[in-house]
């Protein structure tokens, strides 16, 4: 793997990139503030891959996605806002993604271009690392893609599930598709949720001040998760802790959706101590504490 242009990434291994190396992207609009390149960069480097990660912020998804035909890319990670947007421009889409009606990732192969949702299974992975999730009355903040995708994946669990959201009418709709209850803000407190779940930007860097949800929701024993990863410690997330929850961060969802990523794409199992150890240092939190 020698290339006559060795270039340093600041994970301290050498990055070679040559005629054999691959390449996998995040696709949205904006990414100026995404991890994903320090996060699966790092899981390359780890595991000795030649291969480089880039972002690539662009609207003109078909344009795009041509090119991912054309340049060979392997594989893609898909965020806001083309979550939806890009399904008809693949070849196959994975059931459970299908069933979820969003896709966030995507693997290349053999000139076919499959959509998958890791999402769901992200957010599971790190709310079993605190919580049984059987059964569970459960309130979902939010209605777009990742509540779609959580909502649907609770449904396995026959969570009793509520759904509330800032603008009723999309709210409504998602209900509508999970086959469960909207809620009013006002009435969010009344269903004695064991989870809840924040799946909005709201109180996203730069604008951490935010909170998506008056602080009297909280009851002390609840798990509650916020899909933010940046910052990892939300002013949601700080309020449910100071009221006795149980606290998930986002960033613990974000590397179990990146690592099943890594391993739809590689066949490998994925470094989670490294990407977490990158993603931290690059946000610039310390590794110590439970946020993550």
């Amino acid at each position: 793997m020698n290339s006559e242009y060795p270039v340093k990434n600041h994970h301290h291994h050498r990055m070679n990139i040559n005629q054999h190396t691959d390449l996998f992207a995040v696709v949205g609009f904006p990414l100026k503030h995404t991890m994903s390149p320090v996060m699966h960069n790092a899981a390359f480097g780890a595991t000795g891959l030649n291969a480089v990660y880039l972002a690539f912020e662009t609207r003109n998804l078909e344009g795009f996605m041509a090119g991912v035909r054309a340049m060979g890319i392997r594989g893609l990670s898909v965020t806001l806002p083309h979550k939806i947007d890009i399904i008809p421009f693949l070849d196959d889409i994975h059931p459970q993604a299908k069933d979820i009606g969003a896709v966030n990732t995507i693997v290349h192969d053999k000139g076919r271009l499959i959509g998958h949702n890791t999402d769901a299974s992200g957010a599971l992975s790190a709310l079993q690392e605190v919580t049984d999730l059987s059964q569970k009355t459960c309130l979902i903040v939010g209605a777009g893609g990742a509540a779609r995708a959580i909502g649907f994946a609770l449904k396995d669990f026959k969570c009793d599930l509520f759904v509330t959201n800032r603008t009723p009418d999309r709210g409504m709709a998602l209900a509508h598709d999970l086959q469960c209850a909207f809620v009013s803000g006002k009435q969010a407190n009344d269903i004695g949720a064991h989870l809840l779940i924040q799946t909005t930007p709201v109180g996203m860097y730069p604008n951490e001040k935010a909170c998506p949800l008056p602080a009297e929701v909280f009851k002390p024993g609840m798990v509650v998760m916020d899909a933010i990863y940046n910052p990892p410690g939300t002013r949601f997330l700080n309020l449910a802790k100071a009221k006795g929850c149980k606290t998930v961060s986002g960033l613990r969802m974000f590397l179990h959706q990146g690592a099943e990523q890594f391993r739809l794409w590689t066949g490998l199992n994925a470094p989670m101590d490294t990407m977490k150890k990158a993603v931290k240092l690059a946000i610039g939190v310390s590794d110590e504490g439970n946020s993550a």
